[in-house]
């Protein structure tokens, strides 16, 4: 999910493993809403996580202290005095999947990772998608269009039905191959690790 903490983390790390290991992949990105039911407004992250875990304001400060630790390790910037609220993620997915129509969907991804974890964006607003699809040379009145239109809604539905088919109840999440699942935004050890076994596996 786009306003998923942890999955920028996994991503950088997944990444960092791969040039370690002087691997080329083809990074593909699956819709999945933490909050599919998240009105327009969003919600603070403090009321969020009051709300959904009965967290405490000592138990947050702890949590963000330590997402705070491995996001820089990771080198993910989080500002949460610009980051304050969750989003609705619908219409960032459609922008997702529009980009991955241009080849430019990992670009994409780096984009949404700026613009709602350093920056705070609203990235359900329609405006801040179509500033950042002008940033991608996306034509912007084209991507209007497109965010409000049928067709894509039902491509990205195609999209997150296969989601619900490979079973995946949270995130991070990354499928290998279209065959191993990994969960988790674990550390580039890790992901090392699994990518050595991996091509292994398809070696032997």
């Amino acid at each position: 999910d786009l306003v998923c903490s942890w999955c920028p983390i996994g991503y950088r790390n997944l990444k960092q493993a791969l040039s370690n290991l002087n691997i080329m992949a083809e990074l593909s990105f699956l819709p999945f809403q933490l909050n599919p039911s998240m009105n327009e407004l969003g919600e603070t992250i403090n009321t969020h996580l009051a709300r959904r875990y009965g967290w405490n304001e000592a138990k947050q400060t702890d949590y963000r202290e330590h997402l705070l630790v491995v996001a820089t390790q990771a080198g993910v910037t989080m500002d949460f005095s610009k980051r304050t609220h969750y989003y609705n993620t619908n219409q960032g997915h459609k922008l997702m999947h529009l980009a991955e129509a241009h080849g430019k969907q990992q670009a994409m991804n780096e984009l949404f990772i700026h613009a709602y974890f350093k920056l705070g964006l609203d990235i359900s607003n329609t405006q801040v998608l179509l500033e950042l699809a002008e940033q991608l040379g996306l034509d912007r009145s084209l991507t209007e269009k497109a965010l409000a239109s049928d067709e894509v809604s039902q491509q990205l539905s195609l999209k997150q039905k296969r989601v619900q088919q490979l079973g995946l109840s949270s995130v991070p999440a990354f499928i290998f191959n279209e065959s191993m699942l990994v969960s988790g935004s674990n550390s580039v050890e890790y992901f090392e690790q699994t990518l050595i076994a991996l091509t292994e596996k398809e070696t032997a």
